[in-house]
């Protein structure tokens, strides 16, 4: 029986900027035998070494909604047996390391977003709910990877599906909260926004210090890094949100905040539940 020539693909993955979408790949892939796979996060671009037909492998990727394309294709220099993952492995030690710091920061988001639910409910800032949406996406994301290590990928799978489908209802939710508040009115308390959206900033900056010591051992803390780079941004905007409740005395700041949160929350549900 002839083994198929080995092939280097490069794909385009515009939207791959998280951990999630990585993992996403990473699953999506997993039953496609004698593959590795090499992510590029700089340029969003995913190198994959396989065996038969490129279409194969981007008939995986594009049900995610990552916007994949497949940009070349070659022929790759045959090697024996089967092919080493392109990241490397990493010494024990530094799994450890690694698996410390992941703990680490589940905890923190975990923490954060029980204190935006309550405070976002307390204080009728649907920018705060929204926000503590995100801090759930973060936990998710985290805890999954700490579960999913060692485990069959029909487990991760299901993992995966679990924390979409919560995240889902979560989503849905901010956003009927978004349109109710907006049909019926709120008083959103703009220091209490500021002030939690403050506190998330510290919490992301924190976890923005601790990856930045592991960002250059492998694609997924490279990964964690751009994740919580684009959740400051996302603290920033509730921060402003709360500025300009004070400032124009109108709700509409906060509304439009929260929905543009839960919209972006809402998309990655959606990739995670494409995962077959």
């Amino acid at each position: 029986m002839s083994i198929e020539p080995l092939h280097r693909s490069t794909f385009d993955v515009p939207k791959m900027d998280c951990p999630s979408e990585e993992n996403l790949i990473r699953m999506a892939l997993r039953e496609v035998p004698d593959l590795s796979l090499s992510f590029d996060l700089a340029r969003r671009q995913v190198t994959v070494l396989h065996r038969g037909s490129a279409d194969a492998v981007l008939a995986r990727l594009t049900p995610l909604g990552l916007g994949a394309r497949l940009l070349r294709n070659e022929a790759a220099p045959d090697a024996p047996g089967p092919l080493p993952d392109a990241s490397g492995p990493l010494p024990a030690a530094d799994d450890l390391a690694e698996s410390k710091v992941l703990r680490t920061l589940l905890a923190i988001n975990a923490a954060m977003f029980v204190v935006e639910i309550v405070v976002g409910l307390l204080a009728e800032s649907t920018g705060l709910l929204a926000d503590a949406l995100d801090m759930f996406a973060d936990a998710a994301v985290y805890g999954l990877s700490l579960y999913a290590v060692g485990r069959a990928a029909h487990l991760k799978v299901k993992a995966a599906h679990a924390a979409g489908w919560l995240q889902l209802a979560l989503a849905l939710g901010a956003l009927i909260e978004v349109g109710r508040r907006f049909a019926f009115g709120s008083e959103p308390v703009s220091a209490a926004m500021m002030g939690a959206g403050a506190l998330a900033l510290v919490a992301n900056v924190t976890c923005l210090v601790l990856i930045a010591r592991h960002r250059d051992r492998g694609a997924h803390m490279t990964a964690s890094y751009i994740f919580s780079a684009n959740d400051v941004l996302a603290n920033l905007g509730v921060i402003v949100a709360g500025a300009l409740v004070a400032w124009t005395h109108s709700h509409v700041p906060d509304l439009v905040i929260g929905g543009i949160i839960g919209i972006v929350v809402l998309d990655g549900t959606r990739r995670i539940l494409a995962l077959r």
